[in-house]
C-alpha cells in the first residue's frame, strides 16, 4: 500500500534526490527560469515555495534554515533580499509551469519553470498595453478622421 507516500522519488536516492532539488532551486532563484522535464519541475515546485514563503520573515533562524536546504550563500542573499521584497503581498504561488513539448531523444514531457512576478511577458500591464483594435478603415481614411476631428476640438476650446 502506498498510504502518505505523495511526493515523486524521481528515481533516485534520497541523497541524490536532495542534492538534485537544492541545485535546482538554487539554479531557479539564480535565473529566475529554468528548463527542465515536467515530473522534476512539480518536485521542484514543492521545494521551493515554502522557502520562498520562509524568506518573506528576514530572521536569522529563517536565514539559517533556507541555508539548510539550498547550501549557497549567494542563492540564499538573492532570495532574500530581491525575491522576497517582489512577492511579499502574494500569499503563495510564486511559480509558474508552462510546458513546451517533448525532448527529442526520450520524448520526456518538457517544461520551464519560472518565478511569477518576474516575467515580463506575462505581466499585467504588458498585455494591457499590446492589446490594440482594429477596424475596418483603410489606413487614409483613419488619418483623415484624425486630421477632421482636430479642428472641431479647437474650436471647442475657443469657446
Amino acid at each position: 500500500m502506498r498510504h502518505n507516500k505523495k511526493f515523486n522519488h524521481l528515481s533516485r536516492t534520497a541523497s541524490h534526490r536532495a542534492a538534485m532539488l537544492s541545485n535546482m532551486a538554487c539554479s531557479l532563484i539564480k535565473h529566475k527560469r529554468i528548463t527542465t522535464t515536467l515530473a522534476k519541475a512539480k518536485a521542484l515546485k514543492m521545494y521551493v515555495e515554502p522557502l520562498i514563503t520562509r524568506s518573506k520573515n528576514d530572521t536569522t533562524n529563517s536565514r539559517r534554515v533556507v541555508f539548510r536546504y539550498l547550501q549557497d550563500k549567494y542563492a540564499v542573499t538573492e532570495l532574500f533580499q530581491e525575491i522576497s521584497v517582489k512577492v511579499a503581498d502574494r500569499p503563495g504561488g510564486y511559480t509558474r509551469i508552462i510546458k513546451t513539448g517533448f525532448r527529442p531523444s526520450d520524448g520526456a514531457d518538457m517544461c520551464f519553470i519560472e518565478l511569477v512576478d518576474y516575467d515580463e511577458n506575462m505581466a499585467k500591464t504588458a498585455k494591457k498595453a499590446t492589446r490594440t483594435r482594429r477596424s475596418r478603415k483603410s489606413a487614409a481614411a483613419a488619418e483623415a478622421t484624425v486630421v477632421e476631428e482636430t479642428p472641431a476640438a479647437e474650436e471647442a476650446k475657443a469657446e
